[in-house]
């Protein structure tokens, strides 16, 4: 047996052995069309947790930058600032 024949058996198995599947097997519940089994609502928790996290750490982001820019408008100007430097 060669090299070549060898490794063009193994995708044409693999192709084969997919076309031969029922067509049902290759989709999930939510794809297939059944939106309230388990794994369409796990599928939906798992979303709306991740986009939990993602409002969490963006509005955490968010208020940082808030709290930096009120902390720096509360504090009074230096004589020796370099921004007083630039206007004169």
């Amino acid at each position: 047996m060669s090299t070549r024949t060898h490794f063009g058996l193994k995708p044409a198995l693999g192709l084969l052995a997919v076309c031969g599947m029922n067509h049902s097997a290759l989709a999930c519940a939510t794809c297939f069309g059944a939106s309230d089994s388990a794994l369409a609502k796990g599928m939906n928790f798992g979303i709306l947790s991740l986009l939990i996290v993602v409002v969490g750490v963006l509005s955490g982001i968010a208020s940082f930058f808030v709290y930096l820019a009120r902390r720096s408008a509360s504090m009074p100007p230096e004589a020796g600032d370099a921004a007083g430097a630039l206007d004169a």
